[in-house]
């Protein structure tokens, strides 16, 4: 555009300067190319003026009405030149339209000038224009314009007009002048460039009038000269100015300092405005040295100018010592204010020179960094920062200098700053740029930096033992597997359990396992190498992280680690001292090596697994993670899965074992156990199928293999066990209604008992809504934790015997607290255990065993049943032991409903050796043989 414009005016101009080839086409350029280049410029204003809304627009508005008149008058011009071949009569339209010209372009101005907030500011703007505008006049007057007065006064009678004429053009155009001086001086910040393109335009018309009504140049003025090139540029340059502005506005910004960081102009242009006044002082002076030096009588009119330039200066200047004396006071309140603000502010203001020196600091330095301002000033920047930040900080520094200001005004940088008392304190400074240099706003931040330290390590550390949690433990083994050590394969993860732990909880107290946790966790932390981390897990689960050394060899590696593990495992079980006793735990720990491609969390996962397997396998031992491991936990998780669906969907069948009389073959009771029907038709016994619910609901103990219930995870052998329940009462019932009033044992754990979410009114609602009468329920009791609860137990197995349940004692021989349950428990049957009975033939001391304890059943007025009596020598070895009942294949095995109503139709059972009187006649009226006798039974039904 602008080269455009460029090379359009230079055109005319260089046509202009030929005469344009003929005097034809130079009248029509000089007239009608006038005319259409100011008819340009007031459709371009006007046009902008409607595309705006700002206060601006009536300014655009007023230009495109100027620009009107003097395309109107260059149109009457080339009327009477071009189209009617006659001199323009003087006066004319053409002069009337000419006049129109100035006026709006000097409110247009008036309108885009900065408007005084104060009178006082009115009153110098008008000042400023009539020192402008009546130094120009005294110039004009004394060069040209006195001239024309005269010849106004003394001419003919037509020369009047002509005369006012020629006087009314230059007083319009300095007018017109020192409006667009004035304007320069006071123009507005907004749309700056569009505002400079259209004073430039104007100036330049001004230029054109003034040279054609200069006396050198109006006489011999004809159209299409070159003098028209000064009007044609200035209407094209007036009508670029709005849409050129607004072009370079749109554009993005060029690289460099940004247009608002900038200086707005160079300090002799600053001074411009404040010597205005001096200036306009000094052409009044000249207009009045003319007319002395040229011999001339000082004309009246020079005088009287200069003296009211004179007066307005001197108001001018008086107006302008109030303003200073004004500003001066409130900058120093300013300066005052904003000092108190430095000087008592808590952070510490520094300013350091484009060198690093400090040249100023606060005096907020001596209670933050104690050191004083005094002596911190002239000092390096860098001396007083710590050297391992001082890279960074340069770097950041450097970056922020480079970095345009309006995309960063400011930057933070933290750093270790040098104290007084030689300690290194944490300061958060925020920097902005001054003078090249830097202004730093800093503050002490020592103290939030301590607390995120801390907070942070008690993110990723164990609050009782200090050691590294599981997040922070997992990150680093993240670390080992992917970082530098990626390749080495000889890294091994120890996960450690410590057995026996909850037993101290239990005995001694929380407090004491908080204390054993606490010197276990630094006997691991002693333990391992400098390099490894050792880690709690939570509860009494630890880890270690064992970094390899590069190793290839296998067995290499293995044997480094185990040697490790065993090391942390002797020193983890030697006894510790804890409230004055020595208390014992040992270590199960699991080993798994970093193979290639494994994950963190399957790293994790196998050690896991190897460390449930050392605690399988007997404790206080160290097993390594082996592939089948896994595979075997997969099968179980199949398994895990069928088991629940078996539950949901009825798959589950109830088997009865009968319990003879070893004195008469007569079946007492019989013994309820469950089966597991698959898909197949296969019966899974409680062993395999209790084997996979234990692990599917990660309990710690080992199922029974008997009836399974005990042992087995808590929320499916509780389901088992509901069910086990619910079934064999029913059947139990159905079996009473057509006369077969044998009792059903059904064996429960103690957990089950105690289980506060089964109610004993439950037992009771059940006997009731199946019609199970009293004595015909036995519970066989099962005891696998040898921290058991007696009180309770004893008050729910009291509750229950007066339902008329019969309390039976499970695996009586083996297990934990027999002589304790069977001091305090109501209990009615004894139930040898099993591994008695398959060794009671073959072992002496067996043997012995077994007679001794059958002796004590005998004592204390007790029944007793031996469980799995498989072999005839079994059972005549235990009738003369005294021993009254027994349950296994020597009689039967496990029947079906149908199988066991046809045994209880038959009643007895063959016994191996012939009908005999037991050694001891053991017994109580409440055990089976009450039962057996009828006393619920007055009205037997015959069998189906």
């Amino acid at each position: 555009m602008q080269l455009l414009l460029a090379v359009i005016s230079g055109g005319y101009a260089v046509g202009a300067a030929l005469g344009w080839g003929s005097e034809e086409l130079a009248e029509i350029m000089g007239d009608f190319g006038l005319s259409a280049a100011a008819l340009l410029a007031a459709v371009s204003c006007y046009t902008y003026a409607r595309a705006i809304d700002s206060r601006e627009r009536p300014a655009w508005l007023l230009f495109a009405f100027s620009s009107l008149m003097g395309a109107c008058g260059n149109a009457i011009w080339g009327w009477y030149e071009v189209v009617l071949g006659e001199a323009v009569p003087k006066p004319s339209l053409a002069d009337f339209a000419f006049l129109c010209f100035a006026p709006p372009a000097i409110v247009g101005l008036l309108v885009l000038a900065k408007r005084p907030v104060t009178r006082a500011g009115w009153v110098c703007l008008g000042l400023d224009s009539w020192l402008i505008g009546g130094s120009l006049l005294t110039l004009s007057w004394s060069l040209a314009l006195a001239h024309a007065a005269r010849t106004a006064q003394t001419g003919a009678p037509g020369s009047v007009p002509r005369a006012a004429l020629s006087l009314a053009y230059p007083l319009l155009d300095i007018a017109l002048v020192s409006m667009v001086l004035v304007l320069h001086f006071r123009r507005s910040e907004a749309n700056r460039s569009a505002v400079n393109t259209a004073i430039a335009a104007l100036a330049l018309t001004v230029l054109s009038d003034a040279l054609f009504t200069s006396p050198l140049l109006s006489a011999e003025y004809q159209s299409g000269q070159l003098l028209d090139a000064g009007w044609f540029a200035g209407s094209l340059l007036l009508a670029y100015a709005p849409w050129g502005a607004r072009r370079i506005h749109q554009e993005p910004g060029t690289p460099g300092i940004p247009r608002a960081d900038r200086p707005v102009s160079r300090p002799i242009t600053g001074s411009l405005p404040a010597l205005t006044p001096y200036l306009a002082a000094a052409v009044c002076t000249l207009g009045i040295l003319y007319n002395v030096v040229d011999g001339r009588k000082v004309d009246r009119v020079v005088v009287f100018t200069g003296c009211t330039v004179v007066l307005a200066l001197v108001i001018r200047q008086g107006i302008m010592l109030i303003d200073n004396i004004a500003l001066t006071q409130e900058l120093a309140q300013k300066e005052n204010h904003f000092r108190s603000l430095v000087q008592g502010s808590s952070d510490v203001i520094m300013i350091a020179a484009p060198t690093g020196t400090l040249r100023y600091v606060s005096p907020a330095a001596a209670g933050v960094y104690g050191r004083e301002a005094e002596e911190l000033v002239g000092t390096e920047l860098a001396t007083l920062i710590h050297p391992h930040d001082l890279g960074r900080v340069v770097h950041e520094v450097r970056r922020f200098l480079a970095a345009p200001p309006a995309e960063e005004p400011t930057t933070r940088i933290e750093c270790r700053f040098a104290s007084g008392s030689g300690e290194w304190l944490n300061v958060e400074s925020t920097v902005n740029r001054h003078h090249g240099g830097l202004i730093l706003n800093s503050r002490d931040v020592t103290e939030r930096v301590r607390l995120q330290a801390q907070l942070q390590h008690s993110a990723e550390h164990d609050p009782l033992t200090d050691l590294p949690n599981r997040a922070l433990f997992t990150r680093r083994v993240r670390q080992a597997l992917t970082g530098r050590r990626a390749g080495d394969h000889s890294t091994a993860v120890l996960f450690i359990d410590l057995d026996g732990f909850k037993a101290v909880n239990d005995t001694i107290g929380h407090q004491a396992g908080d204390e054993l946790l606490t010197e276990a966790a630094r006997r691991l932390q002693d333990s391992v190498r400098a390099g490894d981390t050792a880690a709690r897990l939570g509860g009494d689960e630890f880890a270690a992280l064992i970094l390899g050394d590069g190793s290839r060899d296998p067995s290499a590696r293995e044997y480094q680690v185990r040697e490790i593990a065993d090391r942390l495992r002797t020193t983890l079980s030697q006894p510790y001292r804890i409230a004055g006793s020595e208390v014992r735990v040992a270590a199960s720990i699991g080993v798994a090596f970093a193979d290639p491609g494994i994950t963190p969390s399957d790293l994790m996962r196998n050690a896991d697994l190897a460390m449930y397997r050392a605690k399988a396998g007997g404790k206080d031992r160290v097993e390594l993670y082996a592939p089948q491991m896994q595979t075997e936990v997969v099968r179980k998780a199949e398994l895990a899965g069928r088991l629940r669906t078996a539950l949901h969907d009825g798959e589950f069948a109830l088997l009865h074992q009968p319990v003879v009389s070893l004195a008469t073959g007569e079946v007492t009771a019989v013994a309820a156990q469950a089966r597991w029907r698959s898909a197949q038709g296969i019966l899974f016994t409680p062993a395999e199928f209790l084997r996979v619910a234990e692990y599917s609901e990660g309990a710690a103990s080992a199922p029974d293999s008997r009836s399974g219930l005990p042992g087995a995870a808590p929320a499916r052998a509780a389901e088992l066990g509901h069910w086990l329940l619910e079934e064999a009462v029913a059947q139990a019932a159905e079996r009473h209604r057509i006369g077969h009033d044998v009792p059903v044992a059904i064996r429960m754990g103690t957990q089950r008992l105690l289980d506060r979410s089964v109610p004993l009114g439950s037992v009771e609602a059940l006997l009731t809504r199946h019609g199970l009468p009293s004595g015909a329920l036995v519970i066989e009791l099962t005891i696998s934790d040898p921290r058991v609860p007696f009180d309770e137990l004893e008050r729910r197995l009291a509750a229950l015997r007066r339902l008329g349940v019969l309390i039976s004692l499970d695996g009586f021989g083996s297990g934990y607290a027999a002589i304790s349950a069977l001091r305090r428990l109501p209990v009615d049957i004894l139930k040898l255990d099993r591994g008695l009975v398959e060794g009671v033939v073959e072992s002496a001391r067996l043997h012995k065993i077994t007679a001794g304890l059958l002796r004590i059943a005998n004592d204390l007025g007790m029944q007793s049943v031996a469980d799995g009596v498989d072999l005839p020598e079994q059972v005549a070895a235990l009738r003369a032991m005294g021993c009254t009942h027994g349950q296994g294949v020597a009689f039967s095995g496990p029947l079906d409903e149908y199988r066991l109503r046809r045994a209880l139709v038959r009643g007895t059972f063959p016994v191996p050796g012939g009908a005999a009187q037991p050694a001891l006649a053991g017994g109580s009226p409440g055990g089976f043989e009450s039962i057996r006798r009828g006393s619920h039974n007055e009205t037997p039904v015959p069998p189906a």
